[in-house]
């Protein structure tokens, strides 16, 4: 109840007037939350959903192990919805028959006895009449379980303790897959083969960096339980890189001839396809004639699921017309959708290949890390109490008098304690001992005890303080986990002539991409915006909430890398088409959902890059004026989580970033209108993440606002909040020496408003505008005049109220938008502005002072 709802009494009854809308919206939100996270989807760690778990970890509790009897499934079953699943038994046994079908699993992890179901869709018999127990690879799934390896929550009832996760030694969500439908979401993870998948966990030991390619070297595809053939590798490589795709899977089919009459045979039918359903419509097909040529169709599949249909054909059919046909029109050809969807820290995450198998690795390492340390405090423990019993060796006589003399225990651990020093934990150890015991006692078997202890402990120790070793035993017991229970591929995989890559069904094409003040953004055509006259009020480009605006935006190819930079100076990237398209007038996305950024993150920078060639740098400027360069190959591999980018003091910000050739000049601009003009070679190459070190010396209440790289034959756009700006040569901008104030670049005022950048812009270049209010303008370069560096300019775009100039980038011009003429100031109004622009610069009193001796330090420049 909230307390806005009124609380009233009638009849002594108490009523709460709500709502009905705000409660239907309420109650079906905690329905669909319970749905996805207690009920639908899979742990990405241990593959499995909550019933799996609970059934898997019931038969452990009730010693289930493959070596021992069967039990009834109704006993299992009972126990589950007892214990930990307060749900129907329906529920509880129609997930056990899954995990117990080498038809549904590609590794079943129930060994079942009875009817199970079958291929045919027949359902498996009353769990009164079937049998169970865990088959051998399951046991991988909770092993160390009790070493507190896991966390564990109370039940439903607060009795007992359930696991939140199981152990799962071998990635067992890209293993058996998963298939599931929530509310608003569903997943569909296909089965992969054992050897290849830890084979590609073991790639991702060796080189963290490694690339998609280097995993399918290993992970050729899915590998489906009932074998099949996959046409094409696309769907494949799209469902790996994106998290979602699609694939065709065929059955496996042979022409054969049996009693003078060709014969089509059906040795696999694909994955989750109903053979009865399957072979009556094939006869159907035939009986209607949309398949000609078919004689008779049977089914000589046996009681162990081995498949084999027989397509029998009249004298004149043509084998593989026919066979076309059946691909064309049954689920002898099928297509498998692909959505690799599962829960990450609670939350439903759509995730590529290498995102999986990195969650996966991740918690192994935790689960070795808690394991170890589980087996290091056990070895501390008994080592205490050995070093307890050699301190009683040496004194046993005495010891045999105090146990004989004291007349309970409690006196005997104290005087132990007083008279040799020993812990509560050692003397109750010695207290605890039978006479007899203690009189028998070997100081030469508890020393060796002792020193076997020592080296564990210290074995231990060493694992826990190098992650390297911890990744070496994941790989080790991951090793033996394929020799004990890997096989071959079910599934081929077959080429197809003319088979398209993902990327290659993206278009290249220039986008504007935008990003919001609070995390919202999108990706847009260039041709989206058409020219407008200069000093016009621009198109509305996105619909906003309140107090957002853009304050990022850039032209780069759809197939282009963008980089993004944090304002924790963290370095994320994403291929500018996986950013979501979006209309002029959408929000987009907000960026959380595409990247992985903490509470207080948000994305301050972004740049786009085709490759990462050797010669190549990113320059970077704070807002307090520091300024760094770091080789574009230091970037090259960035990984989920990000990756460190530059060092920032604490209260400063990304202000601008830039690639260069090496040998460039930037123009560092600030708010207040400064500029400084400086080489790129003075400042030398740092690591990732170093501080830098700085560009410009900032007067009070002053901060940097943009960064601009120098094109020779081009000149240099300043734009103001106000909408307000010229373009000036770029011989009036001197290069000075880095740590200066620079020179003033435009005279700011509460009127004229202040700097939101500046741009080095061409003749032919087009310039996007955007204000606050998501309005976007497209003028022409060329239409806005050169002017002297103390010029007022002229108004390129027009701003309301409140609203301001954020934001601006230059576009190649677009020949196909036609351009209005723009109409020139007369000669009167043009001589009257230059006048006052000189004697503004007659009056000008220009501040440009060398850098201090001591500059900044460059701050730490090493790795992290």
């Amino acid at each position: 109840m909230n307390l806005s709802d009124e609380v009233f009494s009638l009849n002594n009854n108490r009523f709460i007037n709500r709502d009905i809308e705000k409660e239907m919206r309420e109650s079906f939100l905690a329905y669909s939350m319970s749905v996805i996270v207690s009920r639908a989807l899979p742990d990405v760690r241990d593959g499995l959903k909550p019933v799996h778990r609970r059934i898997l970890y019931t038969m452990y509790e009730n010693g289930l192990t493959p070596d021992k009897e069967y039990r009834k499934c109704a006993d299992t079953v009972g126990t589950v919805l007892g214990r930990y699943h307060p749900h129907g038994d329906a529920s509880v046994y129609d997930a056990m028959v899954r995990l117990a079908q080498d038809f549904s699993m590609r590794y079943p992890l129930v060994d079942g006895h009875g009817n199970f179901g079958s291929l045919d869709g027949d359902p498996p018999a009353a769990y009164r009449y079937t049998e169970a127990r865990m088959e051998k690879m399951s046991l991988e799934m909770l092993t160390d379980i009790n070493k507190d390896t896991i966390d564990f929550m109370p039940n439903y009832d607060d009795r007992l303790k359930e696991p939140v996760v199981l152990p799962s030694r071998f990635p067992n969500l890209l293993v058996n897959g998963s298939v599931g439908i929530a509310v608003g979401m569903a997943t569909n993870i296909p089965p992969h083969n054992l050897t290849e998948t830890i084979g590609a966990v073991q790639t991702l030991i060796k080189n963290p960096d490694c690339t998609l390619d280097e995993l399918m070297e290993h992970i050729k595809g899915p590998d489906f339980p009932t074998g099949g053939i996959i046409m094409g590798r696309a769907g494949i490589r799209a469902a790996y890189a994106t998290g979602r795709g699609k694939v065709t899977l065929r059955g496996r089919t042979r022409i054969e001839e049996i009693k003078g009459r060709n014969c089509i045979i059906v040795d696999e039918i694909p994955y989750m396809v109903n053979k009865k359903t399957l072979i009556e419509r094939i006869a159907e097909l035939a009986k209607d004639k949309r398949i000609d040529g078919i004689f008779n169709v049977r089914d000589e599949s046996d009681k162990d699921n081995a498949v084999r249909i027989v397509i029998e054909l009249k004298k004149d059919a043509i084998p593989q017309v026919v066979l076309n046909h059946l691909f064309q029109f049954t689920q002898l050809q099928d297509t498998v959708g692909i959505i690799m969807l599962a829960l990450v820290k609670g939350e439903p995450k759509v995730l590529t290949l290498k995102q999986m198998l990195t969650e996966y690795l991740d918690f192994q390492v935790e689960v070795i890390r808690r394991r170890t340390q589980f087996d290091l405090d056990k070895a501390k423990a008994r080592a205490h109490i050995l070093e307890g019993m050699v301190i009683a060796a040496d004194n046993i006589d005495e010891v045999i008098k105090i146990c004989r003399t004291s007349e309970n225990i409690g006196e005997i651990k104290s005087r132990l304690m007083e008279r040799f020093a020993l812990s509560d934990v050692q003397a109750e150890a010695i207290a605890q001992m039978r006479m007899y015991q203690l009189s028998n006692m070997e100081r030469k078997k508890i020393e060796d005890e002792l020193a076997e202890l020592h080296a564990k402990i210290k074995e231990l120790t060493e694992i826990l303080g190098d992650n390297e070793k911890v990744l070496a035993i994941i790989s080790d017991e991951l090793e033996e986990i394929k020799k004990k229970y890997g096989d071959e591929r079910r599934t081929d995989i077959e080429n197809i002539s003319g088979e398209v890559d993902v990327e290659d069904l993206i278009p290249v094409e220039d986008c504007v991409v935008t990003l919001t003040d609070i995390g919202y953004i999108k990706r847009q055509p260039v041709s989206e915006y058409k020219i407008q006259k200069r000093g016009g009020k621009g198109v509305s480009a996105i619909k906003q909430r309140d107090e957002d605006f853009v304050q990022e935006m850039f032209i780069a190819s759809s197939h282009d890398d963008v980089l993004f930079i944090s304002n924790k100076g963290i370095m994320y990237k994403l291929r500018c088409f996986e950013i979501a398209e979006g209309s002029k007038q959408s929000r987009g996305v907000n960026v959380i959902n595409m990247l992985p950024l903490a509470e207080d993150e948000k994305i301050a920078a972004m740049i786009k890059t085709s490759d990462y060639d050797e010669g190549k740098f990113i320059i970077m400027v704070t807002k307090n004026g520091k300024i760094k360069r770091t080789p574009l190959s230091s970037y090259k591999n960035v990984r989920k989580n990000g990756l460190r980018a530059v060092g920032l003091d604490e209260g400063d910000e990304i202000a601008g970033v830039r690639l260069t050739d090496g040998n460039a000049q930037v123009i560092v601009a600030t708010r207040n209108g400064f500029a400084i003009r400086i080489e790129e070679t003075q400042m030398r190459p740092m690591s990732r993440t170093a501080h830098g070190v700085k560009a410009i010396k900032l007067r009070e209440g002053d901060y940097v606002v943009s960064m601009a790289r120098v094109r020779e034959g081009a000149s240099v756009l300043t734009v103001t909040d106000k909408g307000l700006g010229r373009r000036v040569k770029l011989e009036d901008y001197r290069i000075q020496h880095r740590g200066g104030y620079g020179m003033l670049n435009y005279k700011t005022s509460e009127e004229k408003g202040y700097v939101c950048g500046i741009k080095i812009v061409d003749e032919d270049d087009d310039i996007i505008m955007i204000a606050t209010d998501g309005v976007i303008i497209r003028i022409r370069a060329c239409d806005i005049r050169i002017m002297g560096r103390y010029a007022t300019g002229v108004k390129l775009m027009r701003v309301s109220g409140e609203d301001r100039v954020v934001s601006f980038t230059r576009a190649e011009h677009d020949d196909s938008a036609e351009t209005e003429k723009i109409e020139q100031p007369s000669e009167e109004e043009l001589q009257k502005e230059l006048a006052e622009a000189a004697a503004e610069e007659q009056s000008e009193v220009i501040i440009d002072e060398e850098p201090d001796d001591e500059d900044e330090d460059a701050g730490e420049d090493t790795e992290e």
